[in-house]
């Protein structure tokens, strides 16, 4: 499988936010978002009136930004906010509770989710770099995440390749519960700002202001801030006691 470099991987999360970027960018060539098109088409094709139809197509993605972020959230509860953040490789640790049962890169997957919510209010030309940049990013990313778990963990983590899927989760657990324990406080503050995504797109949907979406995205960093924050302050206390 293709790799990310180590510039890659250090950088993912400038890297993510560039492709996202560069997609909204080409409103200055296209105005109309995708969501918009799809439901401008809908509305023409059932004869439905246009603004109930706009709001059930940003409401659909709005849902899947929730989700997504509740999928990463229980992701991150088992990894930590430590890890999810940290711009080194972590592999010293086979995690194979909670969702990593289905699927063994979830928070990944909920980057894809991610993708198809935002590529709704992206406009066509954005939708498509969106749509195939995130998959592609999160391919390489895996590539050299799993490379570095089969050196470390060797035969274990192959033989949990071979039962887990890579990112479209199985229905059902393939694995049994193993002796992972989850913290949800540290999951939260891990996606913070993803949750600040979420909740900007969901009052968007509501709205159809777009400048909920924007407040969401820009208030993302210091909401992130503020969780890390308070998860630091809650370790310093743990640690005292």
């Amino acid at each position: 499988m293709m790799q990310a470099t180590d510039f890659e991987f250090r950088n993912r999360w400038w890297m993510f936010g560039a492709i996202f970027g560069v997609a909204f960018l080409t409103f200055a060539i296209d105005h109309q978002p995708l969501g918009q098109r799809l439901a401008n088409r809908l509305s023409a094709t059932l004869q439905w009136q246009q603004e109930p139809t706009l709001r059930l197509m940003f409401g659909i993605g709005a849902l899947i930004m929730i989700a997504a972020a509740l999928l990463r959230t229980w992701a991150s509860a088992y990894l930590g906010r430590v890890v999810v953040h940290d711009a080194a490789l972590h592999s010293e640790r086979l995690n194979a509770d909670g969702p990593y049962r289905c699927v063994r890169n979830p928070l990944y997957f909920g980057n894809l989710m991610m993708a198809l919510a935002m590529a709704l209010v992206a406009p066509l030309p954005g939708s498509v770099i969106i749509l195939i940049g995130m998959p592609l990013f999160c391919y390489r990313l895996i590539g050299r995440e799993e490379a570095s778990l089969q050196a470390q963990q060797g035969e274990p983590f192959r033989t949990y390749m071979r039962t887990v899927p890579r990112l479209l989760p199985s229905l059902w657990a393939r694995i049994p519960s193993g002796a992972g324990q989850k913290d949800w406080i540290n999951g939260l503050s891990a996606e913070a700002y993803f949750w600040s995504f979420a909740l900007g797109y969901v009052a968007f949907a509501a709205t159809l202001n777009i400048l909920w979406l924007y407040a969401g995205l820009a208030a993302s960093p210091l909401l992130s801030w503020l969780a890390g924050r308070v998860f630091h302050g809650r370790a310093v206390s743990a640690d005292r006691a």
